[in-house]
């Protein structure tokens, strides 16, 4: 089932629509447009909800020779040749 964009799955025993239409506006209050889908689990009295969201792109941010960065591609050649002759510490396993 499909409400305001979120997909529903009702995993065990049954909710009335407008209870589960509820729940995607609780949702959207928390999460927003955020929210891609509800799983629900009814089990007796009590239902457990399990939030779908999706996926936040972020780009990584590194400190290299003094700079913060996210790539490279802004280095002059000196700061260039700076990241490519600093010595680099890994670890082994």
């Amino acid at each position: 089932m499909i409400i305001d964009n979120c997909t529903i799955t009702i995993l065990e025993g049954e909710l009335p629509n407008e209870e589960i239409a509820a729940y995607v506006v609780r949702g959207r209050e928390l999460y927003g447009s955020r929210l891609n889908g509800i799983d629900i689990r009814v089990d007796g009295d009590f239902v457990d909800l399990s939030y779908h969201l999706e996926k936040i792109p972020f780009q990584r941010i590194r400190r290299i020779t003094g700079y913060l960065v996210g790539t490279l591609d802004r280095f002059n050649d000196g700061k260039a040749a700076e990241e490519r002759e600093r010595v680099k510490h890994g670890m082994t396993m």
